[in-house]
């Protein structure tokens, strides 16, 4: 009988000691889940927010490059510097990615370098400084609306530049002809980053090189003749309707041509022509309608 009794209380005992040892280890378990989550929810509260989304970013930075353009307009530097530092810490703090090509990010950040430092110089130089934000407003622009960019409106002032170069170039004037490209290369350095960040790279690589040798042709040792420069503002033509994205059926430019003197023989010719033209309309309309009528 002691025996007996000595045996269950040794169970009791056993039992009493593992249930011990289980609720030490539930409650260990459970203060470290609750310092984990406490531990997580520190991390989340000291860390820092998180960064603008590409279509946020570029909302502010368009915002903050037309505030900074009327302040250069105004003439009043400090607002215009306070101004340049945001679009900086909006610039490192947003991510563009699918809104432009590295080749655009690279052109804005372009931009903005050098808008810093034309800001920074020590000598106040209007011109420069409206240039800067000018570029800075378009291509801030153009990455907040790539379908519908302001740097679009210079397309006519192109064309008027692209004009002149063909006057010049039919009246075999080359000092007008440098003017001509010297203002088409001005305002095309001003919209210059707005057209990267919206543009295919290669559509901007042809306009380049196309500007660029225009540019250099009356360097040259042998100045090309008329008919070579007359081709050179051809390709040029092309060259602003694909920037642009301008359909090949547009009116293009060129020179009004003195009328030529056919002859008896012309007008004849040309009668003939017409008059084959409209009988074959004429046989189409007719094979149409009858194509039409029920069986």
């Amino acid at each position: 009988m002691p025996r007996k009794r000595y045996m269950m209380l040794t169970g009791f005992i056993l039992c009493w000691l593992l249930a011990g040892v289980n609720g030490v280890a539930v409650s260990a378990e459970g203060s470290r889940a609750a310092g984990g989550s406490e531990a997580g929810q520190t991390a989340v509260t000291g860390s820092e927010a998180p960064a603008l989304t590409g279509r946020n970013g570029a909302e502010r930075l368009e915002q903050a490059a037309e505030a900074l353009y009327s302040y250069v307009l105004e003439g009043d530097v400090v607002k215009a510097r306070q101004k340049s530092a945001e679009i900086s810490e909006i610039f490192v703090s947003s991510s563009f990615e699918g809104l432009t090509s590295v080749e655009g990010v690279n052109a804005l950040s372009g931009v903005i370098m050098d808008l810093k430092s034309t800001l920074s110089a020590a000598q106040i130089d209007p011109g420069k400084w409206e240039a800067a934000a000018a570029r800075l407003r378009l291509a801030a622009n153009s990455l907040n609306h790539p379908r519908q960019p302001m740097w679009q409106q210079y397309y006519k002032l192109i064309r008027e530049d692209l004009n002149d170069m063909e006057q010049s170039a039919a009246a075999g004037n080359p000092e007008r002809w440098n003017s001509a490209v010297s203002r088409l290369q001005s305002r095309y350095d001003t919209i210059r980053p707005a057209v990267v960040i919206s543009s295919r790279p290669e559509v901007v690589n042809a306009f380049d090189s196309w500007l660029s040798y225009a540019a250099g042709v009356s360097a040259s040792s042998q100045p090309p003749g008329r008919s070579r420069l007359l081709e050179i503002v051809s390709y040029g033509q092309d060259a602003v309707r694909v920037l642009f994205g301008k359909e090949r059926d547009e009116p293009a430019l060129s020179l009004p041509l003195a009328p030529r003197e056919y002859g008896a023989w012309g007008l004849l010719g040309g009668a003939f022509i017409i008059t084959a033209l409209a009988y074959a309309a004429y046989r189409k309309y007719r094979g149409e309608q009858e194509d039409l009528k029920p069986v």
